[in-house]
Parts: structure tokens; C-alpha cells; sequence
């Protein structure tokens, strides 16, 4: 038995949120790069790093955490590695920190404020305090249903 299509309100809805999403992500992007050479996927790392005990965490950890594949994190870490904003440390006999290095802390500080007003630019001032709300709610909602639809690692 063949899935129906979406109707129009699914299809304006779907179409619609993927739009913003993808646009939203390249405007993000393209004001981290300029501001501070920094990709999205640089500050992610950063960002949780540097809020992580001593600024170090286990890489497994830390690519469930941003939500990306092994191979994903191996090579943002090498590229990361090599421009001296993070370095991996062995823990263990198998097992690698990933670490934020002072170069690192000193570029995702630089980075904070340009990126939160851009973040504010473009989303956070755009909604009231109830639609930021539901937005939240909505968001996580459909966050929670695609995390438990992973199939582990």
C-alpha cells in the first residue's frame, strides 16, 4: 500500500521550516567565519568544551554530544587540532580527550558576543517571549523523537 503524500498545510510546514533552518544556519555561519574565522562546527566544539570539567571530554562524548558520526568528529578535531584550538590527549588504553587549548577559550570568547547578537538578530528578536517559547517546546519535541529514533552508534 503506497504512503500518501503530504497535503498542503504538511508540505507548507515542512518546506517552510527546513528553508529557515538551512538559511539560519548559513547566516550563523557566514558572520562566525567573518567575525572570527570560526565554522559552526568549530564553535560547537568549542562551545561545549569549554563548559566541560578542566575543558576536556572524551571525543565519544563529545560527538554524542554536538550529534555527529565518529568519522564526523575525527576529522573536525584534526582540522581543530592543527590550528591549535584544541589537542587530543590518550586517556586510558584506548580512549582520547579532546581538550581546549588557551588559543581555543581565547577565540570561542572572542567569537561569544558577535555570535549572540547575530543569533539575537536574526531569531531571538524576531519572536515574542510566548511564540520563543513555543518554538522551544516544538523544537524539542521533534528533537526528542529524532534522538530516540537514532539507531545506536
Amino acid at each position: 500500500m503506497a504512503q500518501p503524500g503530504l497535503t498542503e498545510r504538511e508540505l507548507r510546514a515542512w518546506r517552510t521550516s527546513f528553508q529557515m533552518l538551512e538559511l539560519l544556519r548559513t547566516r550563523v555561519e557566514q558572520q562566525l567565519q567573518s567575525a572570527s574565522g570560526l565554522s559552526n562546527a568549530d564553535y560547537t566544539v568549542l562551545a561545549v568544551l569549554s563548559e566541560a570539567p578542566e575543558g576536556r571530554m572524551r571525543v565519544y562524548e563529545l560527538g554524542r554530544v554536538a550529534g555527529w558520526e565518529k568519522s564526523r568528529m575525527h576529522h573536525q578535531l584534526t582540522r581543530m587540532s592543527g590550528r591549535g584550538l584544541i589537542t587530543r590527549e590518550r586517556c586510558g588504553s584506548r580512549g582520547t580527550h579532546a581538550v581546549i587549548t588557551a588559543k581555543g577559550l581565547a577565540t570561542l570568547k572572542d567569537a561569544v558576543p558577535g555570535h549572540a547578537r547575530e543569533v539575537r538578530r536574526l531569531f531571538v528578536d524576531r519572536l515574542t517571549p510566548e511564540e520563543l517559547d513555543r518554538f522551544a517546546d516544538t523544537a524539542a519535541k521533534i528533537l526528542d523523537n529524532l534522538q530516540a529514533d537514532q539507531s545506536p552508534a
